[in-house]
């Protein structure tokens, strides 16, 4: 399946003079929440709201209602981790704490937008759409507890994540998507356990202008 889609998305690159692509693009925003799924559930986790923002473009191939988006965001992941229900952190103090991650995010999905809607389309457009999220981790909280007491984690320094999502693009310009992120990859790791690590878990709702 992975090879599939980046055989299909190569054809699209290769042939996109030919299909006279539409490009343009957007400043994007949104709000999101976030979560962090334990392999095994020590402590409790709670999703916690906070935002990306970014330039999105998108191409699209006229008559075809198949496209590209690609875009460039800040994107915070992360949640709220009770580190204090266990004595193996509690004991360094650590309590509950907010476990954030500030993450680069290049998205690339293929998406469907319906075209052919008998001048529909020029008011109201559904579209789905999915594929990869690339991140790269450009900082994190700094989570304190007692003087000298290490930061329990250990950061991975990227994530890849599979995104599926949908939404209406209104009046041509307005885009607004909702859109679930399952993370493939571990983003962090405890110190004093092994094997006890966390994958990203986000919803986000956008809004984005297209010029």
């Amino acid at each position: 399946m992975k090879r599939f889609y980046l055989i299909l998305v190569s054809l699209i690159i290769i042939c996109a003079p030919a299909l006279k692509a539409e490009f343009r693009y957007a400043p994007i925003a949104g709000v999101t929440v976030g979560n962090l799924k334990f392999k095994q559930d020590l402590i409790d986790v709670d999703q916690k709201v906070a935002f990306q923002v970014g330039v999105q473009g998108e191409m699209m191939f006229p008559g075809l209602g198949f496209g590209l988006d690609l875009g460039l965001l800040y994107n915070m992941m992360g949640a709220q981790t009770n580190l204090g229900q266990r004595k193996i952190w509690s004991a360094d103090g650590f309590g509950n704490v907010h476990t954030a991650l500030h993450m680069i995010t290049i998205p690339v999905h293929l998406r469907f937008k319906w075209t052919r809607m008998n001048g529909l389309e020029d008011y109201v457009a559904p579209f789905v759409y999915g594929g990869p999220d690339f991140s790269i981790m450009a900082g994190h909280s700094n989570i304190k507890g007692n003087k000298g007491a290490e930061n329990p984690w250990k950061y991975s320094g990227g994530d890849l994540g599979l995104t599926v999502g949908g939404g209406a693009e209104i009046m041509r310009n307005w885009q607004l998507s909702v859109q679930y992120t399952w993370g493939m990859t571990y983003l962090l790791k405890a110190r004093k356990l092994d094997d006890y690590s966390a994958r990203n878990r986000q919803w986000a709702v956008r809004l984005a202008y297209f010029f």
